[in-house]
């Protein structure tokens, strides 16, 4: 019987043992487990920080970049009353919204009204016979059109179907509008002579076989502009003698004593 005591108090100590042991071993698990998850937070921690302090550093910059400065607006001649400096943060908001109600239709009439460009009405429109040719007659391009609709020695109709086109060319190629008609009216005619209507050549631009031929009147029209301001009517020009009539004949109709007489008339008949 004390033998049988003696085993089974042995037995209830290895148990005791055991037990514990594996408390000890499942603590030691517990504790490292701890520890691992405090040491992988401190490292995720660490890797996060740069990141905010970045992601911070970018929203300060941000914020300095898209700070202004005080909206001020500074009064013009042309309507805005008050001609000293007003600062837009230094008012009160109920201050701020009236001066905003005064001035800014005032800026937007500024912004939105269109340059105006003086021009020359129709009736006061002169030429003369030594006139410079370059100077443009200063009639807005509605007017031209309208000056040369009333022509009534177009009868072909050519002039009035090619203002617009005139106009656009004289603008380009420096050349006064009168001048220009009358110049082509004098060399081709009122109606066009057929030999300068065949071959869109209305100013007489000759080679060593004839008038020379152009493709359509857009071109023939814009060929007699640029000839005129690049050999006739421009300093430096092969046949530059001068911007007026009588110096232009010196190189284009040397032979003819009428020619200057001619052109100049057919100026006057396009003025009302």
């Amino acid at each position: 019987m004390e033998e049988n005591n003696i085993n089974n108090g042995e037995r209830k100590v290895l148990i005791s043992v055991k037990v514990s042991t594996l408390l000890i071993i499942l603590l030691v698990i517990i504790i490292a487990v701890v520890v691992f998850i405090k040491i992988n937070n401190r490292n995720n921690e660490k890797n996060t920080e740069p990141v905010q302090k970045t992601v911070q550093s970018s929203m300060e910059t941000e914020e300095k970049t898209t700070t202004k400065e005080p909206i001020k607006i500074t009064a013009r001649s042309s309507g805005i009353r008050n001609s000293e400096l007003i600062s837009m943060d230094e008012a009160p908001q109920e201050e701020q919204v009236e001066i905003q109600e005064e001035i800014m239709p005032e800026i937007e009439e500024i912004i939105e009204a269109p340059e105006q460009i003086e021009t020359t009405k129709i009736e006061d429109v002169t030429i003369s016979v030594d006139m410079d040719l370059t100077v443009r007659t200063g009639l807005s391009r509605e007017d031209f059109i309208l000056l040369i609709s009333g022509v009534k020695a177009d009868t072909s109709g050519f002039f009035e179907e090619n203002a617009g086109l005139i106009y656009d060319l004289c603008e380009k190629y420096s050349l006064n509008e009168i001048f220009f008609c009358g110049l082509i009216s004098a060399e081709s005619g009122w109606n066009i002579a057929s030999n300068h209507r065949n071959t869109h050549n209305y100013i007489s631009l000759m080679s060593n076989s004839g008038l020379i031929r152009f493709a359509s009147v857009e071109e023939g029209l814009e060929k007699a502009a640029e000839t005129l301001h690049n050999k006739y009517l421009t300093l430096g020009g092969s046949f530059y003698y001068g911007p007026t009539l009588s110096a232009m004949k010196t190189r284009f109709c040397p032979a003819s004593s009428t020619w200057v007489s001619l052109v100049y008339g057919r100026m006057a008949q396009i003025l009302p």
